[in-house]
């Protein structure tokens, strides 16, 4: 496939035809790198930041500030990883628009489709789903705040939060995220600063609470609640409320333009929008269902991002580089890039069973369409 320096750019190539409706309605390619910054920010600053806390009290300071300065920096040197063999491959004439295509390319047929994929769709659905919760959640609070003796039920307010996605989901593109995620740009700003100011004035006022920072509990739940807090921290840095389920709407609204979308004809045809609004729909009230039926979602999630975010943050962009440069097996970057590979298998395979054993735990108290 032939892709001009312009279309480089814009995501438009020579042969539209080549192209599947979702790569062309849903995957357009129309943003600045002023958009990239909203997207990237809403799609990670969002409900995960607030476990970081959790997180630290099972690690403590010292090991807590050093296991997210060390996701930190991790990460940042991923996702360079990820950019140069992106423009590695556009440069071969093999411009990726999705994660899934590059696994194709790079290790094989096979890979993208049972691999890659069905781990992608786990996290961003499961994303969904956790994020509704969230809001349905938050609704509740607001409502008990004034009205303390209310009667109404979590699974109500995760049903009105669900109403109101239903509507958002309809946005065509991801492109067509970009004013929603700049006012979350600006939330995210705002609320970081209350807290951050908040925190300094709490601490530092005359009747300030004790602080204790030390780790307690028993030895086996000190190491497992250690494990847990990292992976915690890395599905963190691997992932408002609304415009973070947008964002993750957009791997299954891209598979369903893809199977159900006709490419020869235009976006908002009626051909294409009856199909959209049905299959959106039929996605989001799914997802809102499950919110309201699991409440207790978060622990299952956790068991996702250790077994998923890991490995499609951490471990791939390494593997795709050396798969793809292959660099001297006598040379530092091939053994970084191995080492980081290596010691993040083992953090999922780890942090899988910490979240098992802490989903054990907390059986006893689940029960479905539970008013939490």
């Amino acid at each position: 496939m032939n892709i001009s320096a312009t279309d480089k750019e814009t995501g438009v190539v020579d042969s539209p035809a080549e192209l599947d409706a979702g790569a062309l309605f849903v995957l357009k390619s129309r943003g600045t790198w002023f958009h990239c910054g909203y997207h990237l920010t809403t799609s990670i600053v969002g409900p995960a930041i607030l476990t970081l806390p959790f997180a630290l009290a099972l690690l403590g300071w010292e090991a807590g500030v050093l296991c997210i300065t060390l996701a930190a920096l991790v990460t940042f040197y991923s996702y360079n990883l990820l950019s140069v063999v992106l423009e590695h491959q556009a440069e071969l004439g093999k411009r990726q628009l999705r994660f899934r295509d590059m696994a194709e390319d790079i290790l094989g047929p096979g890979w993208g489709k049972y691999f890659v994929g069905p781990l992608q769709f786990a996290i961003c659905y499961g994303a969904v789903i956790s994020c509704t919760l969230l809001g349905g959640q938050s609704l509740k609070f607001i409502y008990l705040l004034y009205n303390s003796n209310g009667k109404m039920q979590l699974y109500q307010f995760i049903t009105v939060f669900g109403a109101a996605t239903l509507f958002l989901a309809q946005i065509p593109s991801f492109h067509s995220l970009r004013h929603i995620n700049f006012v979350s740009l600006i939330l995210v700003l705002a609320y970081s600063t209350c807290v951050t100011a908040g925190s300094i004035y709490i601490g530092n006022s005359k009747d300030a609470p004790s602080k204790d920072y030390s780790v307690r509990g028993s030895e086996e739940n000190r190491f497992f609640g250690a494990i847990n807090s990292i992976s915690i921290i890395a599905t963190t840095y691997a992932s408002g409320i609304i415009p973070e389920i947008q964002i993750y709407l957009q791997p299954t609204n891209e598979l369903f333009e893809k199977w159900f979308a006709n490419p020869k004809m235009d976006q908002f045809s009626v051909r294409n929008i009856i199909p959209r609004l049905i299959f959106r729909s039929l996605s989001v009230i799914v997802g809102t269902f499950f919110a309201a039926m699991l409440p207790f979602f978060g622990d299952i999630m956790a068991l996702f991002g250790s077994f998923g975010c890991i490995p499609l943050d951490f471990i791939l962009p390494m593997v795709f580089y050396n798969f793809t440069f292959k660099p001297s097996i006598r040379s530092p970057l091939f053994w970084i890039n191995t080492l980081i590979a290596v010691v993040s298998t083992l953090l999922a395979a780890v942090g899988a069973v910490a979240s098992v054993r802490q989903i054990t735990l907390d059986a006893k108290t689940y029960s479905l369409f539970a008013n939490l």
